[in-house]
C-alpha cells in the first residue's frame, strides 16, 4: 500500500516538473519586460526548472545543437520521463 502511494508521490512531482518546463517554455515567448505579477510568477518558474535545464544545454553545446531554438526543454522532458518510468519500475519490483 505505502509502495502504490510513493509511486504515485514520485510520479506527481515529475509530472509537475514537466508542466513546470511547458510551461517556462510557453511563457517565454510573451515574457519581456522584468515587471509585472506575471514576470514574478516565471521568475519562480525559471529558478524551479534551471537546474534540471542548465545541464542539457550543456549537453546539447557538446553537439554544436545551441541556436536561435532552445532544445533543452525537449532533451528535459525525455530524461524526465526516463527517470520517472525507472524508479516507477523499481518500486515495482517491491510490490512483486
Amino acid at each position: 500500500m505505502t509502495t502504490i502511494l510513493l509511486m504515485r508521490a514520485v510520479n506527481l512531482f515529475f509530472q509537475v516538473l514537466i508542466y513546470l518546463i511547458i510551461g517556462r517554455a510557453i511563457l517565454s515567448w510573451f515574457i519581456r519586460a522584468p515587471y509585472g505579477n506575471l514576470y514574478r510568477f516565471y521568475n519562480v518558474i525559471i529558478q524551479l526548472t534551471e537546474p534540471i535545464l542548465a545541464p542539457c544545454r550543456s549537453i546539447l553545446a557538446r553537439f554544436g545543437l545551441v541556436g536561435a531554438i532552445d532544445f533543452s526543454p525537449i532533451l528535459a522532458i525525455i530524461g524526465l520521463t526516463m527517470i520517472n518510468g525507472f524508479i516507477i519500475n523499481i518500486l515495482r519490483l517491491f510490490i512483486f
